[in-house]
């Protein structure tokens, strides 16, 4: 029995998909002419979809899970469930406005013309806020109405607000927040949802190691307090004694964002011989 898995059949999403799979060491040949494709490896075979007809897919039942953003689950509105949020692919929904016009809340809106790919969050965002307004629904480029007259004003896909600038348009109200999500069939047998647990163990084995650091260092013994302190790993560090006396070795887990900053502090200390490894997985 395979687990199948719906997933982006191109782009950023697809590219950091597949990078997670191999990292979580499910091997897959990837075939621009195969929309699906088995695991070498693992009891799964991926199904490659456009990202908009990935949430139908699985609510469905034509695909058991499938990696989606969060923005294209909320927009379909399927009856399936997010399994797990998988903490890449970040984004928001916002609207956006020409830069020199003013605005004092959704109340601006009214009696305005929106531009969207994503008319059902907006009108969701519009009845909450009692909010009248024109919806109109573009594919791709939304970012130009305003500029063309096609619209007043915006709400799309914000990540770096680059494009926005280029436009001439200022991000005004962040409506939902999004990122890549893994999203179920409610009705997985049981067969399916062992190999789905497995699955979910692998991710996290590799999203734990993200951004992690294996040290290991020299330091005499009486600093072995404080640099402890400073690197208390996944639970504590080892300690192992030198044959030199008054002297251990010391290895644990550091996080990348501040790696220089506590590498300095540990030279401090009167650290020696720091040696610095990436880690592959690590599971809790």
């Amino acid at each position: 029995m395979l687990l199948r898995i719906a997933v982006q059949a191109k782009g950023r999403l697809f590219e950091e998909t597949m990078t997670m799979l191999s990292e979580s060491s499910i091997k897959i040949e990837q075939s621009k002419r195969t929309l699906l494709m088995p695991a070498k490896n693992f009891p799964v075979e991926i199904l490659y979809l456009r990202d908009d007809d990935i949430p139908q897919a699985v609510a469905s039942g034509i695909a058991d899970v499938g990696i989606v953003g969060e923005n294209e689950f909320e927009e379909r509105a399927e009856d399936a469930e997010i399994i797990k949020r998988l903490d890449f692919s970040k984004c928001r929904l916002s609207i956006a406005i020409p830069k020199e016009i003013d605005y004092d809340g959704p109340q601006w809106l009214n009696g305005k013309k929106i531009a969207t790919s994503y008319p059902g969050i907006l009108q969701r965002f519009l009845d909450k806020n009692g909010v009248k307004a024109e919806i109109h629904v573009i594919t791709g480029s939304v970012e130009i109405a305003p500029g063309i007259g096609l619209a007043d004003c915006i709400f799309d896909i914000v990540s770096s607000g680059s494009t926005l600038v280029s436009n001439n348009l200022k991000e005004v109200e962040v409506v939902m927040k999004s990122e890549a999500v893994l999203i179920g069939n409610k009705q997985l047998c049981a067969e399916k949802r062992e190999i789905l647990s497995e699955l979910l163990f692998r991710f996290d084995s590799y999203k734990n190691a993200e951004g992690k650091k294996y040290i290991i260092l020299n330091i005499p013994n009486n600093k072995i307090q404080a640099a402890t302190e400073l690197l208390p790993g996944m639970k504590s560090p080892t300690v192992t004694p030198l044959a030199t006396e008054g002297w251990s070795s010391l290895a644990s887990v550091i996080e990348e964002k501040t790696f220089w900053e506590v590498i300095g502090k540990l030279k401090g200390l009167g650290a020696e011989g720091i040696l610095v490894m990436p880690i592959e997985k690590m599971i809790l």
